[in-house]
């Protein structure tokens, strides 16, 4: 940048001037200051206003007073009624609640109970129809072995009864025989049968 010679004098003689003005400036707002703070008190502490800070101070207190008496207190009041109502009606939904879930409990209980005791009673059922079944069917088995048994002691019989007969036929064709070969003739048929038959009797007897 470039600076001519006069715009250098008129610069330096402007900041000697302004040099001179301060001293003097300086003085007159030290004076004013110290004359204005040494004057100065602070309100609350101003013995000449305490009659007007006393009725703004009982008139600010009444209207506070009026706002809270009108305003404030019946919101507050209404909201305050308002949560005690509604928690007033949570209580006793919560009771009801209650309530109902203790019913819901015991008729749970109670249908469990019958259950319970349905099935014992099936169960004592069907355990007295397994067990009549099983006496049923073993007395048709034994009932069935009984009959098998007869049946079986018939046939013995009647096969023993025949096998006696065999055998007394057998013993008079053979006795008859014999009595040939030992004396060389024959004998009544009669004889040999009332022979054999004393014999069967004796060895019976």
């Amino acid at each position: 940048m470039f600076v001519t010679p006069a715009y250098a004098e008129d610069a330096a003689a402007t900041t000697e001037t302004a040099q001179a003005a301060a001293p003097a400036t300086g003085g007159t707002h030290t004076e004013t200051g110290t004359h204005e703070g040494a004057g100065h008190v602070f309100p609350p502490f101003d013995q000449t206003t305490y009659a007007s800070s006393l009725l703004w101070l009982v008139v600010t207190f009444g209207l506070f007073y009026v706002l809270m008496q009108k305003v404030l207190a019946p919101r507050i009041a209404d909201i305050l009624g308002t949560r005690h109502a509604r928690l007033a009606q949570d209580i006793d939904e919560a009771a009801r609640l209650k309530a109902e879930a203790d019913a819901a409990v015991e008729t749970y209980e109670g249908e469990l109970a019958a259950a319970r005791a349905k099935a014992n009673a099936i169960g004592a059922t069907a355990r007295d129809a397994a067990k009549t079944k099983a006496e049923a069917d073993r007395r048709a088995i034994e009932a069935s072995l009984a009959a098998t048994l007869k049946s079986a002691e018939a046939r013995i019989a009647e096969v023993k009864t025949k096998a006696f007969a065999d055998v007394g036929a057998i013993a008079e064709e053979t006795a008859s025989a014999v009595v040939e070969q030992l004396i060389g003739g024959t004998v009544a048929k009669a004889d040999i049968s009332s022979a054999v038959a004393s014999a069967n009797v004796k060895r019976e007897g």
